[in-house]
């Protein structure tokens, strides 16, 4: 039976937007983040980040840190009942360093791949799914997937907001103040038990 899902953007949405997470110190959980993650386990929601880490590919950090951040991450939400059930990121940026990650692809948002494997994974419903993240690229992937896309004030969220939206022929469906603010947003919009 599908289920609807959340699709979370990691840097700026879920975790402080401090560059590129080169340490694992500097992964910095925002507040309400766990709480949010836990209101969509409560509710039937499956919840994925789905992260750009093109730090990869520019050379800036090995792959092994983005895998050993997010078991830092699974660590910080499952020590206040909160869990994430797949996490998927783009570790490619064409033109970079690292000649394995240095391509184009079709998983770098806004294209569709982490969705894509997403939804081969799960079953979801993606009818019933959200995106929610900070930046312009975020909703422009909830459009090309065809979901609802949630933006967070959060991160670059305000910026992109006031200068980037303004120019752009889409706008997100909804605007929250940050992640736990668009959790309570969707739970109250499907009216979901």
């Amino acid at each position: 039976m599908k289920k609807p899902a959340v699709f979370i953007d990691r840097d700026g949405t879920l975790n402080e937007q401090m560059g590129y997470i080169n340490h694992i110190r500097r992964f910095v959980l925002l507040p309400g983040s766990t709480e949010a993650i836990r209101l969509l386990n409560h509710h039937g929601f499956l919840a994925f980040i789905v992260s750009n880490q093109s730090g990869v590919a520019r050379g800036y950090f090995p792959i092994e840190l983005v895998h050993k951040v997010h078991d830092h991450m699974e660590t910080l939400l499952e020590k206040q009942g909160a869990r994430v059930d797949g996490i998927f990121f783009c570790p490619h940026y064409p033109g970079g360093k690292v000649p394995e990650y240095s391509r184009p692809c079709d998983c770098r948002k806004p294209g569709t791949g982490l969705i894509d494997t997403a939804c081969r994974q799960f079953p979801v419903d993606t009818q019933h799914s959200y995106v929610i993240g900070d930046r312009y690229s975020d909703m422009e992937l909830a459009r090309e997937s065809g979901m609802k896309g949630i933006l967070v004030k959060t991160g670059y969220g305000l910026g992109d907001l006031t200068y980037v939206f303004p120019e752009l022929p889409f706008q997100p469906f909804h605007v929250a103040e940050d992640l736990l603010d668009a959790v309570r947003w969707i739970v109250a919009a499907t009216g979901r038990r």
